[in-house]
C-alpha cells in the first residue's frame, strides 16, 4: 500500500539507503532533489532509477514531507535554497545530521512547517546498503513533525528516541566512539599484526573470531565483565613488553597507551599503581 510521498534531499550513501527503505516499506519517493553539479546530479539520477523516481528542482517538491540527507554544513544552505521555490505550510521538515538540531530548519517553520531531525545510528558508506531494521533514531523538534518522524521510523522497522538539543552533540560523539574510532582502532591493530609478520587481509579474517566473540560478550555482559588480558590481571611485565615492541610503530603505541589509561579509569584491574606508573597515567 502506498503511503504519503517523500521528497529526499541529497543523493549521498545515506539518502541511498534511506530512499531505498523507504520504497521497500510503502512510501513513495516523489523526487530526489540535489545540486545542479555533474557529480551530484550523477549520483541523484543513478537513485532515482533504483527508487523508480525522478530528479526534481526545487520548485517541483510537492511532497508533504521532505528529509535533508546532506552534509551537516551544507543543512542551512539547502534549506534556504528550497524556502523560497514553495509554500511550505503544513508540510514537514526532516534533517538526519547527528549532530545539529532542528533549528538549522528554521527558515521552514518561520514559513509555517513542522520540522525535526531524525539521526539513524548507523554507519553508510559505499558498496554497503544496511537494513535500517532495528536500527535506534534520535529525533527532536516540533511535536507534529516528531510524531510524523516515529511513524515513518517504526514502518522502516526502526526504533525511535526523543533526545534534547543540547544533548545532540555527545550523542554524536558517541556515534563517533561506535563505529568512525572503532574502524580506526582496527586499521590500527592492522599495523600491530603486521609488526607479527601477518598482512592485513590475513589479519583482518584472523581477527574476526575475537572481535566477534568480545561484541557477544559485550552485548551480553556489558564493559566490566568482557575487560580481557593483562591489564585485568596486572601482569605488568607483559604490558612492559608490548610497550616496547610498539616503540616501533609510535601512532600505535600512543593509541595503546590512551586505551589502557582509559581502562585503568573505569574497568576492573589489578596492581593498579604499578600499571598507572608504567603507562604515565
Amino acid at each position: 500500500m502506498t503511503k504519503t510521498g517523500i521528497t529526499i534531499v541529497g543523493a549521498g550513501n545515506l539518502a541511498s539507503t534511506l530512499a531505498a527503505s523507504l520504497q521497500r516499506a510503502g512510501y513513495k519517493v516523489d523526487g530526489i532533489a540535489t545540486r545542479s553539479s555533474p557529480a551530484s546530479t550523477g549520483r541523484a539520477k543513478k537513485l532515482a532509477r533504483a527508487v523508480h523516481s525522478r530528479v526534481i528542482s526545487p520548485a517541483e517538491i510537492e511532497s508533504a514531507i521532505v528529509w535533508f540527507c546532506v552534509p551537516d554544513g551544507e543543512i542551512v544552505r539547502a534549506a534556504h535554497r528550497l524556502a523560497g521555490a514553495g509554500e511550505w505550510r503544513g508540510r514537514v521538515i526532516f534533517h538526519s545530521s547527528g549532530a545539529l538540531t532542528s533549528d538549522e530548519l528554521n527558515v521552514f517553520r518561520h514559513r509555517g512547517a513542522a520540522v525535526a531531525s531524525a539521526h539513524p545510528m548507523m554507519t553508510f558508506v559505499p558498496g554497503s546498503r544496511p537494513s535500517l531494521a532495528g536500527v535506534p533514531f534520535a529525533i527532536e523538534g516540533d511535536a507534529q513533525a516528531m510524531r510524523v518522524a516515529r511513524g515513518i521510523i517504526e514502518r522502516l522497522g526502526g526504533r525511535a528516541f526523543s533526545i534534547r538539543k543540547h544533548d545532540k552533540v555527545a550523542y554524536h560523539a558517541w556515534g563517533m566512539f561506535a563505529s568512525p574510532l572503532l574502524t580506526v582502532l582496527l586499521a590500527t591493530t592492522e599495523q600491530v599484526a603486521a609488526a607479527a609478520g601477518v598482512q592485513p587481509k590475513a589479519a583482518r579474517e584472523r581477527m574476526l573470531p575475537i572481535l566477534a566473540q568480545t561484541i557477544t560478550n559485550y552485548a551480553a555482559l556489558g564493559a566490566a565483565e568482557t575487560l580481557s588480558g593483562p591489564i585485568v590481571r596486572g601482569d605488568v611485565d607483559t604490558i612492559k613488553k608490548h610497550l616496547r615492541v610498539l616503540r616501533r610503530i609510535p601512532i600505535a603505541r600512543d593509541v595503546y597507551i590512551a586505551l589502557a589509561r582509559a581502562s585503568l579509569g573505569y574497568l576492573p584491574a589489578k596492581n593498579l599503581g604499578e600499571l598507572e606508573r608504567i603507562l604515565g597515567a
